[in-house]
């Protein structure tokens, strides 16, 4: 096979499989039910001069299903892990106790899951389109090599597409479980 259409192939399997990743890390903030203590991942703060994550300066705990427990590393940061998880804009009301935040997960309302159905659906539309932004630019690749036969180039268009549908498959598959775990009460 030409070293140039085996790149092309692995430049998109590489940018789908990113794509899937990106998804999977989307589906994780999306909280369905359950306390984690992922769903203040995207929760950071001023440390030192710089943007740290939330993981970086605190413990971040689950000691129930319902409740999230925030200990920081220097009780001096207290009010600004405060600041910053109201500030995410996560939903989320902190309780500051002098030594520790307790964050009380509120149970889902049936409006919310479809709200956060809807959520994962948008998020597992965006990764089609960036599989389908794969295979388009993979496919503009192949039609610019010129020492390739036609038919080696269907054939390898024909590779992309099924490379294609296999991933599409995936995000739906992937859609489908956390839909599931949304809407399930």
């Amino acid at each position: 096979m030409n070293e140039e259409v085996e790149f092309i192939l692995e430049s998109a399997k590489e940018s789908m499989e990113k794509a899937l990743e990106h998804l999977e890390k989307q589906f994780v903030n999306i909280r369905a039910g359950k306390a984690s203590p992922s769903m203040l991942g995207s929760v950071s703060l001023e440390y030192y001069g710089t943007q740290a994550p939330l993981s970086q300066v605190a413990n971040v705990n689950t000691p129930d299903g319902k409740t999230i427990t925030v200990q920081p590393w220097e009780k001096a940061l207290l009010q600004d892990i405060e600041h910053a998880i109201v500030n995410a804009n996560l939903g989320f009301n902190p309780m500051n106790n002098g030594e520790i935040i307790i964050i009380n997960i509120p149970p889902l309302t049936q409006e919310r899951r479809k709200e956060l159905a809807k959520q994962a659906k948008s998020e597992a539309e965006e990764a089609k389109i960036s599989i389908r932004g794969s295979r388009k630019e993979a496919n503009k690749d192949l039609k610019k090599i010129e020492d390739i036969s036609e038919d080696f180039k269907k054939n390898t268009e024909k590779d992309i597409q099924e490379m294609t549908d296999l991933y599409t498959n995936k995000v739906d598959s992937l859609f489908a479980a956390k839909e599931k775990e949304i809407l399930t009460v």
